[in-house]
């Protein structure tokens, strides 16, 4: 076989025109519904769509924004390195669904909540909410900055694509049209990018089939080279990606990120009934499950075509996750305008997740900080100023993708702040819906506990990343490389490799374990809430999801809480009494 040359092609004008499409699109539809909802100002319609939306967009938007485009150039460099093991997060991503359809969403939607934060108001107190929304807004903008910065970056190193001008023009658009169109142009503008993002692996699947081959080819040399052996059961929590650490802990971070995030939230509460909500996440779950299918089989291709010659080790490529974009331009440079296709894959992930965060952090502001200082604001007043709040927003995560090109490799550290945030969260949400005794002692004091040991861990891993013994990348050759690189191996102590290497999927479940095994300890010292006080659509009784538990049964566990004042219809999928009271008792009963 001839040695392989590290040159690949770069973008072209058709490269761009197509690229620029995107954006060109999707700033459309924000003007489309600019012009169709002009005659309604309310802040509803904007920051919540008049909770009018389907469960079709809506699926499409939560798909979208998930799939981020650290996920799309991220994920098939994973699978190159690690092999096909990265699958079973589908496993994670059905439980986490079916957690947060069956027992979140219930709650936030039956609350008439418009922020989610709102709820521990409800539930605790003021401060719990106020400390919580802190921490996502700071948590969203950072990770919202790294993630316009990381992909433009990576695709900037390898496709000489312009890394600025992609960074203003993503936040300058996305910001264009969440002002404009509000939440139901985000949620379009998610669903078109959706449609732009399998089209992208599509035409990555396909050609890069053909590059080898055919499929078969393809699959032959990913078995010889090791990377079809998925399912490890090994139970050490040190180890990077084994079927409990990916099933067990990213259940829980994603969970952290989904079933208690305000971005998805929203958009599910966005929703005319709550079983559109409902069917939205389990429709949603189809596209995470297709997506995650495309970007395994995407790496696995990748690995066929060079498991001879690995572009990172040979030096062509500086990082992993240069290896996406690298690959892209091998297999279709011949092709005008299909590696701009691509390109806007990556993007229409990135898009969608910063017009999500925008939109997000928009609602939270003026829910949680704007309307509690001034109760009497009139709709035009409150839209004017949620537009203006996504300005500010839009100009704060693009100063952040900025600043993030002077943080050098910690843009790592910023992208695992959602599992260090994501855990301590859900524990703090896990305290209100699933315990009634938790009082706000306990739920503050969780919150600290659990925080401090989630970044505890995750800066420490950080710092010192985990051994090659602990993720076990498998082999890559250079043979047919023209270069060969230098390699070294650094010393690390004992105490390193054991606490900090942990697997970065367990950041999240120490933060949640932390944040509930403390609150629970302080309510018990401090006084538990009665739970005959509380209002019973606060909590959600996990024994009524089964239909095998009796009436005395559940009335046990309910620990006192009055369910039986609400009113009971049967689930279609569960068998279970789910409680059904209408968005104007809850809003009453909060006011009285």
């Amino acid at each position: 076989m001839e040695p392989r040359n590290q040159a690949v092609g770069t973008f072209q004008v058709w490269d761009y025109i197509v690229f620029a499409c995107l954006f060109v699109v999707s700033s459309g539809i924000g003007v489309f519904f600019a012009i169709k909802e002009r005659k309604n100002d309310s802040s509803s319609e904007f920051l919540v769509g008049g909770r009018q939306m389907t469960c079709g967009p809506v699926a499409l938007s939560l798909t979208a924004s998930f799939m981020s485009a650290v996920t799309v150039i991220g994920a098939p460099a994973d699978v190159y390195r690690f092999g096909a093991s990265y699958i079973i997060f589908g496993f994670a991503y059905t439980l986490m669904v079916i957690l947060t359809a069956e027992l979140f969403l219930p709650v936030f939607y039956r609350s008439g909540i418009t922020s989610t934060y709102e709820y521990l108001e409800l539930r605790f107190c003021k401060p719990v909410r106020i400390a919580a929304t802190l921490i996502y807004m700071v948590q969203t903008i950072v990770y919202t900055g790294v993630v316009v910065y990381a992909p433009a970056l990576a695709l900037n190193q390898v496709t000489q694509f312009n890394l600025w001008g992609a960074i203003f023009a993503t936040g300058i658009v996305c910001t264009f049209y969440c002002t404009l169109g509000g939440l139901k142009a985000v949620v379009w503008s998610d669903a078109f990018q959706m449609v732009v993002m399998v089209a992208g692996f599509l035409i990555v699947l396909i050609q890069g089939s053909y590059k080898n081959g055919g499929i078969s080819t393809a699959w032959s040399t990913a078995e010889a080279g090791g990377r079809l052996n998925v399912f490890d059961f090994d139970p050490n929590p040190l180890r990077r990606h084994t079927f409990w650490t990916v099933t067990v802990g990213g259940m829980f971070t994603w969970l952290g990120i989904y079933g208690v995030n305000q971005s998805t939230i929203q958009r599910c509460i966005s929703c005319k009934t709550e079983n559109h909500a409902r069917w939205a996440l389990y429709l949603n779950l189809l596209g995470l499950l297709v997506i995650l299918f495309c970007a395994v089989v995407s790496g696995l291709i990748m690995y066929a075509l060079y498991a001879n010659c690995d572009p990172w080790t040979a030096g062509y490529v500086s990082a992993p996750d240069q290896l996406m974009p690298y690959f892209v331009l091998d297999i279709l440079g011949n092709f005008p305008g299909l590696p701009g296709l691509f390109v806007a894959c990556a993007f229409s992930g990135t898009l969608s997740t910063v017009a999500a965060s925008i939109n997000a952090l928009a609602t939270v502001t003026y829910e949680d900080f704007v309307s509690q200082c001034w109760r009497d604001l009139s709709n035009r007043t409150a839209t004017w100023i949620s537009k203006a709040l996504c300005v500010v927003f839009g100009v704060a995560c693009t100063s952040m993708a900025v600043a993030a090109s002077y943080m050098g490799s910690i843009v790592q550290a910023a992208l695992s702040i959602h599992g260090m945030c994501g855990g301590p969260m859900l524990g703090l949400f896990s305290l209100g819906i699933l315990f009634p005794f938790t009082n706000s002692k306990g739920a503050a004091g969780g919150l600290i506990v659990g925080s401090a040991l989630s970044f505890w861990v995750g800066v420490g891993a950080f710092i010192h990343p985990a051994p090659d013994t602990n993720t076990r990348p498998l082999p890559l050759s250079t043979e047919n490389c023209m270069t060969l690189p230098k390699r070294c191996v650094v010393s690390r102590s004992v105490l390193i490799d054991s606490w900090y290497s942990m697997s970065y999927l367990y950041y999240s479940t120490v933060g949640f374990l932390g944040t509930v095994i403390m609150g629970l300890l302080i309510t018990l010292l401090t006084g538990p809430t009665k739970p005959q006080e509380l209002k019973p659509w606060l909590i959600r009784p996990v024994c009524d999801l089964f239909c095998f538990c009796s009436e005395k049964y559940r009335r046990m566990f309910w620990c006192g809480v009055r369910h039986e004042e609400e009113k009971v219809v049967r689930h279609p999928v569960f068998c279970s009494n789910l409680f059904q009271i209408s968005k104007y008792t809850h809003y009453v009963s909060y006011k009285t």
